[in-house]
C-alpha cells in the first residue's frame, strides 16, 4: 500500500495528544548560588587578565548570569559593577532598592538614584567610592547605548581617567563555555520541544490555521512543564516556508504542503530551539531532493565540528556541500542565505557563531545550533534544526537529527 502521509503526521486531534503530555521537569535543578558566585569569579580573573578595572552588567541576560537577578532592561538603568577584586554593587532607581532586594541571588550593597539624579554619575561616584579611580572599564554589550554614553559624558565631565570597552571579553568569555548544570538544563529544554514537536505533528488537518498550530505548541509546552509555554513559535506551510521567519499573511495548509514548524521554550531560563520539516502528504521528488540535500548540508556542518577548529569552519563545511550540488554559491538561493548556527543559552541566540567569519575556536561546553537552511524561492523552505554541544570527545547531539522525510521523528526506530 502506498504510504500517502508521513509517519507521525496527521490523525489526531488538539485534545487527545494534550492529554498524553505531561510535566517533565520534574527534578530540575535551579542554578544555586555557588555556580553565580563561581562566575563571578571567573568573571573577575577574565578582568585581572585582560587588565579591566571593573565591568557593567546590565539588567538582561548578563545580570541574570552572574548574580541571579532577574530584572528586564528599561529606560531606567539598573545593573551591577562587578570589580576587578572585591564584591559586587548594584545600581537601581532608588524607588526599586526593595524590590530589587527581594530578586538577588547574589547579594550586594544597593546605590539607588532618585528620578531627578543622573543615574550615570552614580555609577561614575559608585566606582569612586570602590577606590576605582581610573582604567578600563567593560560596559556589558547589551547596554542601550544611551547609558553608555550618559556614563561616557559624566565620566569627562568629572575629569575621570576611565576608558569605556565592551565588556564581550568578559561576558562571552564566561557563557560560550556551559557548565554540565547549564548543559543538563539546555538538555531539558530540547527534550520537551521534541515531544512537542512530535504531538504537533499529529494534529495536522487540510485546513488547519498556523495559529491554531500555535496554540497547539504554546499549550503543549506548558503541558510539558514550561510555564510561559513557547518562547517563540514559527509555523509556515507551503511557499510560506520559503521565507526564513515568516510572512505577513500565512496560509492555511493544504494537501502536499511543506510544513515547517521552528519553536522552543525555556528551563530555569535556557533555551530549546527546534525546526522540523516535513510534507503533509505524498512528498514528490523535488521536496525529496531538497530535504534529503539539506540533511546532508546539516550533518556535514556536525563532521566539521571539531575541537580548536574555528567556529566559521562548520559554516564553510555546510555551506561546501550545497554548492557541490550547484546551490549558492555563498549566501545565494536557491541555497543557504544565513548562517549555519548561532551559539544557545540564556539567550536563545548567543556567541560564539556559526558562520565564516568567526574564528573563534571551538571548545568543550560550548552549545550550538545546527540550521543550514535551504531556501528554494518561489517553491518552499526547508529547516532541519537541532543542538549539538562540544565533549572531550568532540560534537555529541542534543536532539538526534530528523530521521528521514517520511519518518521525520524517527517514530519507527524507537
Amino acid at each position: 500500500m502506498t504510504q500517502t502521509m508521513p509517519i507521525g503526521v496527521g490523525g489526531s486531534n488538539a485534545a487527545t495528544e494534550l492529554a498524553k503530555l505531561s510535566d517533565m521537569t520534574t527534578g530540575v535543578q535551579p542554578i544555586s548560588a555557588a555556580e553565580f558566585q563561581a562566575r563571578i569569579c571567573k568573571a573577575q580573573q577574565l578582568m585581572k587578565v585582560n587588565n579591566i578595572a571593573a565591568t557593567y552588567i546590565n539588567a538582561g541576560t548578563n545580570l541574570y548570569y552572574f548574580t541571579g537577578t532577574k530584572w528586564y532592561a528599561s529606560e531606567r538603568m539598573v545593573g551591577a559593577i562587578i570589580p576587578q577584586e572585591g564584591d559586587l554593587v548594584y545600581i537601581t532607581p532608588y524607588f526599586e532598592v526593595n524590590t530589587l532586594n527581594q530578586y538577588m541571588v547574589i547579594k550586594g550593597k544597593i546605590n539607588g538614584w532618585q528620578e531627578h539624579e543622573s543615574p550615570y554619575q552614580l555609577f561614575i561616584d559608585t566606582l569612586k567610592t570602590m577606590a576605582i579611580d581610573s582604567g578600563s572599564i567593560a560596559i556589558d554589550e547589551s547596554t542601550a547605548f544611551f547609558i553608555a554614553d550618559g556614563i561616557n559624558q559624566c565620566a569627562k565631565k568629572s575629569q575621570s581617567s576611565y576608558q569605556l570597552i565592551d565588556a564581550k571579553a568578559i561576558t562571552a568569555g564566561c557563557r560560550s563555555v556551559k557548565s554540565a548544570h547549564e548543559i543538563a538544563l539546555l538538555q531539558q529544554a530540547k527534550d520537551m520541544t521534541i515531544t512537542v514537536h512530535k504531538a504537533v505533528g499529529k494534529i495536522l488537518y487540510q485546513g488547519i490555521s498556523t495559529q491554531e498550530v500555535t496554540d497547539f505548541i504554546n499549550q503543549a509546552h506548558i503541558k510539558v512543564g514550561a510555564p510561559a509555554g513557547s518562547y517563540f513559535c514559527i509555523v509556515l506551510f507551503g511557499e510560506d516556508s520559503s521565507y526564513p521567519h515568516g510572512v505577513k499573511t500565512p496560509k492555511a495548509l493544504s494537501l502536499n504542503d511543506i510544513v515547517l514548524i521552528d519553536t522552543g521554550c525555556q528551563v530555569e531560563g535556557y533555551n530549546s530551539d527546534i525546526t522540523r520539516t516535513y510534507v503533509f502528504g505524498q512528498a514528490n521528488e523535488r521536496q525529496r531532493e531538497m530535504w534529503l540535500a539539506e540533511k546532508n548540508a546539516q550533518l556535514s556542518a556536525f563532521a566539521a565540528a571539531q575541537l580548536g577548529a574555528p567556529c566559521g569552519d562548520v559554516d564553510v563545511a555546510a555551506r561546501s556541500y550545497l554548492a557541490s550540488l550547484d546551490m549558492g554559491p555563498d549566501y545565494q538561493t536557491p541555497g543557504c542565505p544565513h548562517r549555519t548556527g548561532h551559539g544557545i543559552g540564556l539567550d536563545i541566540h548567543e556567541w560564539p557563531y556559526l558562520v565564516r567569519s568567526d574564528q573563534t575556536p571551538l571548545a568543550v561546553g560550548m552549545c550550538f545550533s545546527n540550521e543550514p537552511m535551504l531556501v528554494i524561492p518561489n517553491e518552499f523552505g526547508i529547516r532541519l534544526e537541532d543542538h549539538f554541544y562540544m565533549t572531550a570527545t568532540g560534537a555529541k547531539w542534543f536532539t538526534e537529527p530528523s530521521y528521514s522525510i517520511d519518518d521525520p521523528f524517527g517514530l519507527m526506530q524507537e
